[in-house]
């Protein structure tokens, strides 16, 4: 009889034994695909970023069903992009200041085709269109004529003008970002990235300083209960909307640049750096502040034994200890700022130009992401370009995210 219970018991703990196993397996499970369907996710949303993003470098800067054509005479076989549009903003108006003859250009978009022929000669339905354009571009040595190619004739005794696919050289090189103009789009990065750099490192120069003073405050001078009070509203401070932030900057911020430094408009570069400043202070102090306070007991009060003052034990023992931690949430603050849209949107000024002091209104990556991605048409070389200036700002925030780790781990490394 006791040797069937103890065997009853025997098997009901068996049997709970098995159900915790197939328990946690099913637990262990469900966590390994969680992480494998996001880490799978990630991976996708980076393919179809960069995808999209190199579409641009396989087309040319002018629009689908378009083309630039001169007559068979002009020895002038490619223009770049620039020169083009030098030439419609009549800033170039000879052919030979682009290595052609010393012949006056004369420039023809579609609606000017009324200068040249009345109504009759077009045709009551226009059928003649492509014989009038054939007829102008043999007529007008000097002619650059820019029209869609459902008007070239059959018989088209004109040139059409070779350009190169955007190269991605040029692209980053660029200095004039102006994707929708005609004829040609201008694909120049290069005032975007110094914007976006500009707006960042402004807004980490003042950020650290600040962020670093109230940690050391936190951790090593303010008493408990200040302590309490204060890091909850400090942390209250990340979970403000950045639209918030925008409307602050632009009420409070931009009229007191103007005022300040005598400017024509506040929306500068200054001011999308203090606005990002204010946005990336919880992320340092808080980081920082968790880095002093793990510094060792015993490492400060064998400084303070060895006659240091308090000021020296921060300076000497808890900022080295916790040097990884500092650096990390430092970076981490540039992370945070380099990704903002809508406050530095709303403050900065959205001039694509290259900015040489924080005073000029600049346009970062993210806020032209924002600004053009809804009146960029889907699959056209805008759009694409937009994807690309995406591209560029993963590389940078996964370059800073690397450094990160690299200074963390360096670091790690050292204390052991």
């Amino acid at each position: 009889m006791r040797t069937d219970v103890v065997l009853r018991k025997l098997k009901d703990t068996d049997l709970k034994t098995n159900l915790k196993q197939l328990k946690e397996k099913i637990i262990e499970t469900i966590l390994m695909l969680s992480g494998a369907a996001t880490s799978i996710t990630v991976l996708l949303i980076v393919f179809f970023l960069f995808i999209e993003g190199a579409g641009v470098f396989s087309r040319k800067p002018i629009d689908d069903g378009y083309l630039l054509a001169v007559n068979t005479t002009n020895n002038v076989k490619t223009l770049q992009p620039s020169q083009i549009k030098d030439i419609f903003d009549k800033k170039i108006t000879n052919w030979n200041q682009v290595g052609g003859e010393n012949r006056p250009i004369v420039l023809f978009r579609t609606s000017d085709i009324t200068k040249y022929f009345s109504e009759e000669q077009l045709g009551p339905n226009f059928e003649y269109f492509p014989d009038r354009i054939n007829e102008l571009i043999k007529k007008e040595p000097g002619v650059i004529a820019f029209f869609s190619d459902k008007y070239k004739s059959d018989q088209f005794v004109g040139k059409e003008l070779d350009i190169d696919k955007i190269k991605v050289w040029e692209f980053l090189s660029g200095e004039e970002w102006f994707p929708t103009a005609q004829p040609i789009a201008q694909m120049g990065v290069k005032p975007l990235i110094y914007g976006t750099l500009w707006v960042s490192f402004g807004a980490i120069l003042l950020a650290l300083p600040i962020g670093l003073a109230a940690a050391i405050y936190l951790s090593e001078i303010a008493k408990k209960r200040t302590r309490s009070l204060l890091k909850p509203l400090i942390e209250l401070l990340a979970g403000i909307p950045s639209v918030v932030y925008g409307f602050f900057g632009l009420v409070v911020i931009v009229p007191l640049i103007q005022s300040t430094f005598n400017l024509p408009v506040g929306e500068t570069a200054l001011a999308g750096s203090v606005v990002l400043a204010i946005m990336a202070l919880p992320t340092i102090i808080t980081i920082s502040e968790d880095a002093m306070r793990n510094t060792p007991r015993a490492m400060k009060e064998a400084s303070l034994a060895l006659g240091a003052s308090k000021w020296q034990t921060i300076y000497k023992v808890v900022m080295p200890y916790s040097a990884s931690g500092i650096t990390a949430g430092a970076i981490l603050g540039i992370g945070r700022a380099i990704g903002e849209t809508m406050a530095v949107l709303m403050v900065t000024g959205n001039a694509a130009v290259i900015p040489h002091t924080l005073l000029a209104p600049v346009r970062t990556i993210p806020a032209t992401i924002a600004a053009e991605l809804g009146e960029a048409p889907n699959g056209g070389l805008h759009y694409e370009a937009l994807f690309a200036l995406g591209c560029i700002l993963f590389l940078i925030t996964f370059g800073i995210n690397m450094l990160v780790e690299l200074v963390t781990n360096k670091q790690s490394h050292k204390k052991h």
